[in-house]
């Protein structure tokens, strides 16, 4: 965001609509979690419409509507929405003075719309870099439409939000406008690296073993055949009983994963305190993903001590490179991964500068700047739109 923006001193009503609403159970989740509270905090009011609501989730006094949906192919963790009559009713009976979308597709286009109708300022976040996903499962055919839906979808916002700067070089260069940058930030009071646990590395009997961690949907666009060949190699190596492989998450790639990675630990999803504390407890992450806008989980390993190890594709890349706390390695390159993990074993002193200075660059991202920043830019929009209207 342009630091000359001024805040504004009025209060916005602000419809947000996310393709998934369930705490934690991603990085883009987590973000929309931060920003939700943000409006809250200023005084704002939010409500939040969703295909994919957890029951076990606490939203009081945030009211959310779940909408109708079935599971999405080849993705069932993830629900594909339907915009109802009811929907609208609710829209209206809210009266936002700003749209916010979360998730360009089906449910999303018809938010679009209505704030369009009703003459509304929109803004989207591209948090997701679906189009990258395609060739992951042979759909490569597809990269064109899907671009040419989403220039348009994008295109008709009033504003385009980009995690970062190269993924807003990949927007323009895909002809879309009013391209800005909302950045991410980090809990750093709930990611930090107090949480190690001794207890947990005796669980996942680490002991004295440099732990690498992953943290992620266990999916072939996450690159988690690089993960898995990195894993053959250590032990291939000789040097499995100097290392231990910890994946949190889970995914339709899970049964493979373990069969080919009998020593790993499987945590499943992680929640609430659960989470840093497993990402304090281990030494490394390693994340191939080259599939990632701005890659949250790369923050957090930060905050809690780990360097990374990461692609040279993607948002997790411009996240190493600004820190200087990690290593990057070619898309896909098992042997490039390994030469980096192999690394931090020979190199004490390089491992423990890199962890702090992951540790330095994390504690200087507050949600309280990167969204107080994002909440003026739309006080902005919300201010310019009702004078163009009078």
């Amino acid at each position: 965001m342009n630091g000359s923006i001024l805040y504004c001193s009025f209060f916005m009503k602000i419809a947000l609509y996310a393709g998934t609403y369930i705490r934690d159970k991603d990085g883009a989740v987590r973000s929309i979690y931060q920003l939700v509270a943000s409006f809250l905090k200023n005084g704002h009011q939010v409500v939040v419409w969703s295909p994919d609501v957890s029951e076990e989730d606490n939203h009081k006094p945030l009211r959310v509507y779940r909408l109708p949906s079935v599971p999405i192919p080849l993705y069932p963790d993830y629900k594909l929405g339907f915009f109802k009559a009811e929907t609208e009713r609710q829209l209206l009976e809210f009266a936002p003075d700003l749209v916010h979308i979360s998730t360009p597709d089906i449910v999303g286009r018809k938010f679009l719309l209505f704030a369009k109708k009703n003459n509304l300022p929109v803004t989207s976040a591209y948090h997701t870099d679906f189009p990258s996903y395609l060739s992951y499962y042979r759909l490569g055919f597809a990269v064109t439409p899907v671009w040419k839906y989403l220039r348009w979808f994008y295109n008709t916002c009033d504003l385009v939000l980009a995690p970062n700067d190269s993924v807003r070089k990949k927007l323009e260069d895909q002809k879309i406008r009013n391209v800005d940058i909302w950045s991410r930030g980090i809990d750093t009071d709930l990611f930090d690296p107090s949480r190690r646990s001794g207890d947990l590395r005796n669980a996942w009997n680490a002991g004295e073993r440099t732990v690498f961690v992953y943290a992620g949907r266990f999916v072939l666009y996450k690159d988690i055949e690089v993960v898995m060949g990195v894993y053959d190699r250590f032990m291939q190596e000789g040097y499995g009983n100097n290392v231990r492989f910890l994946m949190i998450g889970s995914g339709p790639e899970e049964d493979e994963m373990r069969r080919r990675m009998p020593e790993a630990v499987f945590t499943g999803y992680l929640t609430g305190k659960a989470l840093p504390e497993a990402y304090a407890s281990g030494d490394v992450f390693l994340f191939p993903s080259a599939t990632e806008a701005f890659c949250n989980v790369v923050l957090e390993a930060f905050a809690s001590g780990l360097p990374a190890v990461v692609s040279d594709v993607g948002g997790c890349m411009e996240l190493v490179e600004k820190s200087a706390a990690g290593l990057v390695a070619r898309a896909g390159d098992v042997d490039g991964f390994y030469r980096h993990c192999l690394a931090f074993l020979d190199n004490r002193e390089q491992y423990l500068d890199m962890r702090a200075k992951g540790f330095a660059f994390a504690g200087g991202k507050s949600w309280a700047s990167v969204n107080g920043a994002l909440i003026a830019r739309y006080q902005e929009l919300v201010r310019t739109k009702a004078g163009a209207g009078e």
